[in-house]
């Protein structure tokens, strides 16, 4: 199986190739950037295994929750290059690929959503090192993010947001957390693959971003400043 991942969804640029197990990954922190790093890297990775785009299987991407315009390029890049090569799409949840850098089996991963809000997702790793779902994704205010019913480790900008209130609130709740962690397309492949095996791909015109919200900023009144007359 050869897979091509890409995860723009965050102010870190990553890609991945996945080739029969093995994995090659170029990842920066690059802020607005993506768009100038993410197709020469693919070729890159892909020279470097000497293989042709032609031989790929599917294209994989982080479909958010994220940065909007992040989350959009991902998304348009993955379908672009699926489209070309008459391959199908295997979206992951970027939460999900946050949550590989997680310690232990049960993982809480959360991005930094701005607004005063986080994204966060609980999951539970297998035998095989992968993580699964333990719930829904939400976006909340830290203040108002429910206490796991178990000892979580966490991971993600989420930890650092709003002055660690998420880390505040959860308290006991937490046995550790990482609050650098960005996610990386290497874990996002290791994540598409078990969906390829599982027949979970599709059609590129078919994936949906996962914003979990409707609005990108603030209003005036919202920041608390004046309109202007």
């Amino acid at each position: 199986m050869k897979l091509l991942a890409i995860e723009t969804s965050t102010e870190a640029c990553s890609v991945a190739l996945y080739d029969d197990g093995a994995l090659a990954l170029r990842h920066e922190l690059a802020p607005r950037r993506h768009t100038q790093l993410v197709l020469p890297w693919a070729e890159q990775l892909l020279a470097s295994a000497g293989l042709r785009k032609s031989q790929l299987d599917a294209i994989a991407v982080g479909r958010g929750p994220g940065a909007f315009t992040g989350v959009r390029l991902g998304i348009a890049i993955a379908q672009g290059l699926a489209l070309a090569l008459d391959r199908p799409v295997l979206p992951v949840s970027t939460l999900a690929a946050l949550a590989m850098q997680g310690e232990g089996g049960q993982i809480l991963a959360a991005i930094d959503a701005r607004m005063g809000e986080v994204y966060l997702g609980r999951f539970v790793r297998d035998a095989e090192g992968l993580v699964s779902p333990a719930g829904d994704e939400l976006l909340c205010p830290p203040t108002d993010a429910q206490r796991p019913p178990v000892a979580v480790h966490g991971v993600g900008t989420g930890f650092s947001a709003e002055n660690g209130a998420l880390v505040a609130r959860l308290g006991e709740s937490l046995t550790g957390f990482d609050a650098s962690a960005l996610p990386r397309a290497d874990d996002l492949a290791r994540l598409a693959a078990r969906a390829f095996q599982r027949g979970e791909a599709v059609a590129p015109d078919v994936v949906e971003p996962a914003y979990l919200r409707d609005k990108v900023a603030l209003t005036l009144a919202e920041q608390g400043k004046p309109r202007p007359a």
